[in-house]
């Protein structure tokens, strides 16, 4: 697809919110590139790189092997994710911690309205889009529940966390870093990120590459043949991910970090009422529509820019 500039431009951005959302539990970077109509070419795209690839080096050079892989729309995205998770590591970890309930809320209606935006593209409803669906909310809402792990801070494990975080990255409604954070490996990267451990990041993107590059075989396969299935099971798991992202929390059981502070490990959902800390309700519920109303906006401005 010839782009020029300007499209780049509004590609590097779209990284930029994909960024964002992969540094937060609970909200998936591939819902972003959904919304954002960039999600199957993204998909395509990861998929074009594989052994074929040296031949086309062989027949047509760099310049064809670049273009056989669409290694712009990679750089302008990439771009985009690098920077934003680079600078935004420490500020959603401050303010996750600060706020809470605000910060969840806004994530809240984030995922509510990406629901029912993917929902839209499927083309047609049926017994089997239906359970697809609800299969996925299930399978999602499980995840949510399961209590995070102590693992090792082993060079293979961080490898293998990259490689299942990607894949769950790119998957609309499933959280890379809520799956990060089952594994026990959430706080761990984010650190490192924050601190440019750079053994542990370049380990980490090195299992994000492999499981990319292995990963979005599958998912190309799905849309291809099963798209409305495919879409349908998308969309329940980003019901299924609400749980997750419920503002109002009990905690029930708390873990020693590495910094050996108390933070918390297991925790349940309760009403707004019931919570000890500050409520803001008012606030929680404002930015909870202005989570709905950015991405119904940003809905409105993929099909505006379809061919970006």
């Amino acid at each position: 697809m010839k782009r020029s500039l300007k499209d780049y431009a509004f590609v590097t951005l779209k990284g930029i919110g994909m960024g964002a959302a992969d540094v937060v539990p609970g909200v998936s970077g591939g819902t972003i590139a959904f919304i954002t109509g960039i999600y199957e070419e993204l998909i395509d795209t990861l998929k074009s790189i594989d052994l074929s690839l040296i031949q086309t080096l062989k027949n047509d050079g760099i310049k064809g092997a670049w273009n056989a892989i669409n290694g712009n729309f990679l750089v302008a995205l990439f771009l985009g994710i690098g920077i934003s998770i680079l600078s935004l590591a420490k500020i959603i970890s401050h303010t996750l911690a600060t706020y809470p309930v605000l910060i969840w809320s806004f994530f809240f209606g984030l995922i509510i309205a990406s629901a029912i935006v993917i929902a839209g593209k499927i083309k047609s409803w049926n017994v089997g889009s239906v359970i697809s669906l609800i299969v996925g909310a299930v399978i999602a809402y499980y995840i949510t529940v399961v209590a995070p792990a102590e693992t090792p801070n082993a060079t293979w494990f961080v490898f293998i966390s990259g490689m299942i975080a990607i894949c769950a990255m790119i998957l609309p409604g499933i959280s890379g870093s809520f799956i990060l954070l089952l594994m026990g490996k959430y706080k761990y990267v984010l650190e490192a990120i924050s601190n440019f451990d750079i053994k542990v990041i370049v380990t980490f993107a090195a299992g994000c590459v492999v499981g990319l590059l292995t990963f979005s075989h599958v998912l190309s396969w799905m849309f291809k043949k099963y798209h409305d299935l495919t879409v349908a099971l998308l969309t329940g798991f980003m019901i299924g991910s609400l749980n997750k992202v419920w503002p109002w929390k009990e905690t029930i059981s708390f873990r020693t970090n590495s910094h050996g502070e108390q933070v918390p490990f297991i925790q349940e959902n309760i009403s707004p009422f019931n919570y000890d800390g500050e409520h803001f309700l008012v606030g929680a519920i404002v930015l909870c529509v202005v989570g709905i109303v950015l991405v119904l906006g940003l809905e409105k401005l993929g099909k505006h820019n379809q061919s970006i």
